[in-house]
C-alpha cells in the first residue's frame, strides 16, 4: 500500500509543480499521467477542473507557432472541465473548450470545442454520445 501512496504523493507534488512553476490552472486533485505532456510553451493558457484524469501519452497544447497563436499575443486558453477522462494518446488542440463530464477517447485529435456531458472519438473528434453522466475522473455513472 505504501506504493500507491508515494505514487498519489508523486503525482500530487507534479500537479503542484505545474501550477505553482509554470502558472497553469490546474485543480489540486487533477491526476495527470506521467507520460502526459502540457505544453509549457504558453502555460498560462492551460486550465483543467477539478477531478479529471488525464492518461499516458495524451497532448495539451497551449500554441501553435505556425499559427501564430503563441506567445503573449495568444490569450485563448485551452480548458478542460471537471470530472473529465482525456484518454491515452488523444491531442488537445490549442484554444479547444472540453466541457464537464466529457470521455475524450484515445487517440482521438480534438480540434474544436467538445459540448458538456458527452462522449468523443476519432481523427477529427466527433460526439459519438452525448447526455452521459461521468463521476470523479471521467467514470460513467
Amino acid at each position: 500500500m505504501w506504493l500507491v501512496w508515494f505514487r498519489d504523493s508523486l503525482l500530487w507534488l507534479r500537479t503542484g509543480y505545474f501550477r505553482k512553476l509554470y502558472g497553469m490552472n490546474i485543480a489540486p486533485d487533477v491526476r495527470i499521467s506521467f507520460k502526459a505532456r502540457l505544453d509549457k510553451t504558453n502555460p498560462r493558457c492551460i486550465e483543467i477542473g477539478e477531478k479529471t484524469y488525464i492518461a499516458f501519452d495524451s497532448i495539451i497544447l497551449a500554441h501553435d507557432y505556425a499559427t501564430r497563436r503563441h506567445g503573449g499575443q495568444f490569450d485563448q486558453k485551452t480548458r478542460i472541465g471537471a470530472n473529465c477522462f482525456i484518454g491515452c494518446g488523444a491531442i488537445i488542440l490549442p484554444g479547444v473548450t472540453i466541457g464537464d463530464q466529457v470521455i475524450v477517447g484515445a487517440g482521438s485529435v480534438v480540434t474544436k470545442d467538445v459540448p458538456a456531458h458527452s462522449i468523443v472519438a476519432g481523427n477529427p473528434a466527433k460526439v459519438v454520445r452525448s447526455g452521459i453522466q461521468t463521476i470523479a475522473y471521467g467514470r460513467l455513472a
